[in-house]
């Protein structure tokens, strides 16, 4: 069953808003716990959560990690940073069957596409390097760390968005981490796949602006 995220409309914040300031107003927002590990095979299981909410010509989202261990090494647009530590964002608007992927690393690294299922074209770096982000990353316990993230509306290179409010989008948000000693893969809206697969636009949640 697809779960309703209603997401909140700041209108202190827009597109020119710096991801430091954005991470403090994030804070007040109730989060929502990736929730799923369809895969249960693949433990072990981070704790993650997320805040989203959306001002003028922007999308603004906040991760909360906490996980065994911690890997960044891809530095570049599109790089595969779903081998890092990972989290991920999905959204398709206006009930089209294309879609954009955004896919981040801890240190915010941003692998980006379009397209139906497998079928992605990857969006220009140009485009990419619009987004503006903020991380943070602590070893207590266990490794924690945060990754905000300012999207502002020009990076969706296939829409003409002049607001956000009132549109019709479904998506997922995601956690995964190919290439960690431990791989493991958790979801926002559950998945029923035999083998780890975010991909599957069926089991997208209704996001509402």
């Amino acid at each position: 069953m697809a779960a309703t995220l209603h997401i909140p409309y700041l209108p202190a914040y827009h597109q020119q808003s710096s991801a430091e300031e954005l991470a403090l107003a994030l804070d007040e927002l109730s989060p929502q716990v990736l929730a799923y590990s369809p895969w249960q095979e693949l433990q072990h299981r981070p704790e993650v959560s997320f805040v989203i909410a959306y001002g003028e010509g922007a999308i603004f989202l906040k991760y909360f990690v906490k996980e065994k261990t911690l890997r960044s090494t891809y530095v570049q647009p599109n790089d595969p940073v779903y081998n890092d530590s990972c989290v991920e964002f999905f959204i398709g608007f206006n009930g089209e069957e294309n879609y954009y992927n955004l896919e981040f690393n801890c240190a915010g690294t941003c692998l980006a596409g379009f397209g139906s299922g497998k079928e992605r074209q990857l969006l220009p770096a140009k485009d990419i390097l619009k987004i503006k982000h903020r991380s943070v990353i602590r070893n207590l316990s266990a490794v924690q760390w945060e990754l905000t993230l300012v999207i502002p509306a020009e990076v969706f290179i296939h829409h003409r968005f002049s607001t956000f409010r009132n549109l019709k989008a479904r998506g997922n948000f995601f956690k995964c981490g190919d290439g960690l000693p431990e791989p493991h893969y958790l979801t926002w809206n559950d998945i029923l796949s035999p083998y780890p697969e975010f991909h599957l636009k069926e089991f997208f949640g209704e996001f509402v602006f």
